[in-house]
């Protein structure tokens, strides 16, 4: 089995927890969301995206992992987390908006990890 670049999977973990820390200082600080958190969480999304068309080109080759029901649903809802998150975070105008962005983060960086356990093809 050939293995992905790991470069975007890799910055994909690090910049959730990027994310992650700098949503959770601005909670620490008491300051509600702004234009920097979104940003991030954009480019989070951008990344996700581009993850999920690598691997979906992947099964369109013909490669398949053993759990690929369990692959799908991940692709399915990866991309969801930082776009729920920015509604949830706008919607939430207390400092809690943030943390909801940095729970975001972490997510997203658990999910590219499982993915690799699900299918070490996606190397990270």
């Amino acid at each position: 089995m050939t293995r992905m670049n790991g470069a975007v999977p890799t910055t994909i973990i690090v910049a959730g927890l990027a994310l992650a820390g700098y949503a959770l200082l601005m909670t620490a600080l008491n300051h509600r969301m702004n234009v920097p958190l979104l940003a991030a969480l954009g480019v989070l999304e951008i990344l996700l995206l581009v993850e999920v068309g690598i691997v979906v080109a992947r099964l369109a080759d013909g490669q398949r992992p053993a759990g690929l029901a369990t692959l799908i649903g991940y692709l399915c809802a990866i991309p969801i987390v930082p776009v729920a998150a920015a509604f949830w975070g706008l919607l939430e105008r207390s400092r809690w908006g943030p943390a909801v962005v940095a729970v975001a983060g972490l997510v997203a960086a658990i999910l590219m990890v499982r993915l690799h356990q699900i299918w070490p093809a996606i190397h990270v």
